[in-house]
């Protein structure tokens, strides 16, 4: 079992900028995220899509704005459990909490904050007869590229128009034994840089390219041996290994809907007026799965109510300390791993 000060769910902006402020308060943190990596949205959606309203940025993108926030909470040690999700919650009588993930991971922590973004992701998957049975036990299709070695010297089919599976093809170019990109239209949606790429390794043979195309249905017994593609009413039959679908993820709040929580639009009610606590005391929700009077859904909110809420834990773990705020810029961090940051300090001198 795992245990920590603040059981963090979810690996977004919020959660992350989460890990810093309770490390200030020396509280120590460990994250959950469905997803297999850092970053949620913003690593998964559109990592090369700019954002213009973080303040002191006037221009960053999402992709190097999750890295600026992982070296920033890399002094604090936190724990990572990245590719599960959270699947219940138990309040002991002693007011922390068990909980343990879908995969039977169990954690215990003293206070639970979600920052779940707009919820748990799961992949929009293509309708297609059979798919259940290949999703399962490594038959052939994957939602996720979680290890990029497992498609070393295999026939992969990615199909998708947008930056993840303009991106993994790209990539899986230099590591499978082929790649086929399908495509429904002709144009992609995503940056230009990619594409450009994928444009370049068609022309080396490296990408082949299937467009206006779709999967209609697959081929094999045990598992995945080829795929069959509807093009200009023609059909045709490709050969793989592996069918990665990447068409987007769907938000829901998952799990965390059965944990007795006040829900309201598919977002968690909280006390906006005090710390960002839910119904149920220990429980915080913060970033844009909460709700209540005059939310935004902006990253620079989510940090505030991630501020606000570790101050309370802090204050809930250590009754009647009187924290004294000092300012970074004059106290310096101190991290959990023995490095310390500080100002340069002025030197007093006379001049002669």
């Amino acid at each position: 079992m795992i245990e920590t000060d603040i059981l963090i769910i979810g690996a977004g902006p919020t959660g992350l900028f989460t890990v810093f402020e309770a490390g200030l308060l020396k509280l120590k943190c460990h994250i959950i995220d469905a997803l297999p990596q850092p970053g949620g949205q913003l690593a998964e959606l559109y990592p090369k899509k700019p954002i213009f309203d973080i303040p002191g940025y006037p221009e960053v993108l999402a992709g190097d704005l999750v890295t600026n926030l992982m070296d920033q909470i890399k002094q604090f040690e936190p724990g990572f459990t990245l590719g599960e999700t959270a699947e219940t919650i138990n309040k002991l009588e002693d007011g922390t909490f068990i909980v343990t993930t879908r995969e039977g991971t169990e954690y215990k922590a003293k206070a639970i904050a979600i920052a779940g973004g707009l919820g748990t992701f799961e992949p929009r998957k293509p309708l297609l007869k059979d798919i259940e049975f290949y999703e399962k036990e490594d038959r052939g299709v994957d939602y996720f590229v979680k290890d990029p070695e497992k498609y070393r010297d295999k026939n992969i089919v990615i199909a998708g128009g947008g930056d993840s599976a303009l991106d993994w093809s790209v990539f899986l170019s230099n590591v499978a034994k082929s790649v086929t990109l399908v495509h429904r239209r002709n144009e992609f949606r995503g940056a230009l840089d990619s594409v450009e790429k994928v444009q370049e390794l068609k022309s080396e043979g490296k990408i082949k390219l299937i467009t206006p195309a779709e999967i209609v249905g697959f081929k094999g017994s045990e598992r995945i041996e080829s795929l069959d593609i509807e093009m200009n009413g023609a059909r045709m039959n490709v050969e793989t290994d592996y069918f990665i679908p990447l068409f987007g993820l769907t938000p829901k709040l998952g799990p965390i809907a059965n944990w007795g929580l006040e829900i309201e639009k598919n977002a968690i009610k909280v006390n906006n007026a005090l710390d960002y606590q839910t119904n149920i005391d220990g429980i915080y929700a913060i970033g844009d799965v909460n709700i209540y009077p005059g939310k935004l859904k902006l990253i620079l909110c989510g940090f505030h109510e991630a501020t606000l809420m570790c101050q309370s834990v802090y204050n809930k773990l250590n009754p009647g300390k009187r924290y004294v705020l000092k300012y970074t810029t004059v106290s310096g961090v101190d991290g959990f791993d023995g490095t310390r940051k500080e100002a340069e300090k002025a030197v007093v001198k006379a001049i002669d």
